[in-house]
């Protein structure tokens, strides 16, 4: 098989660029806002990895067949690499927004004990990343759009 040929491929990575891609009209929807860097972002609805890793295991089941062990080992990571989307990464995220939280209360003590109205430098710091994982349900929603566009794709082509 082709790499050009190999349906399981990419149907993982147009499910991974429409799950991006589609970040941003998600968020102006619900936020009133636009962020076109949510495209280049970790978590948010969907969830890519989600996306990404259903459409690949949706296609090696249509190639391979629901039984073969192939589409076994894809399913079983599949479920691993969800559950870590909305587990590990999702509470790395929460410890993030506490560190935040922590590091910007240091910060005003530190102001408030000095006079350091001359340093407004200290405020431009760079913050830990907080949007790390993902709730269940943009894994959910993730998994169902890996889905769907590897069966467009079957059907397509």
């Amino acid at each position: 098989m082709s790499l050009f040929q190999n349906m399981p491929l990419w149907s993982a990575l147009i499910a991974i660029i429409f799950a991006q891609v589609i970040k941003v009209p998600i968020r102006a929807i619900a936020d009133k806002r636009i962020q076109p860097d949510l495209a280049f972002s970790t978590g948010g609805m969907p969830s890519s990895h989600s996306a990404a890793v259903a459409a690949l295991t949706t296609s090696i089941g249509f190639e391979s067949g629901l039984g073969s062990p192939v589409f076994a080992a894809s399913f079983v990571f599949s479920i691993i690499i969800m559950f870590d989307a909305s587990g590990v990464r999702r509470q790395a995220g929460e410890q993030a927004i506490l560190l935040n939280l922590l590091l910007k209360d240091f910060q005003r003590f530190v102001e408030e004990a000095r006079n350091w109205g001359s340093k407004q430098e200290f405020e431009k710091n760079r913050e830990i990343r907080e949007m790390l994982g993902h709730q269940p349900i943009e894994v959910f929603f993730g998994a169902l759009t890996g889905i769907a566009i590897s069966l467009v794709i079957y059907l397509l082509f």
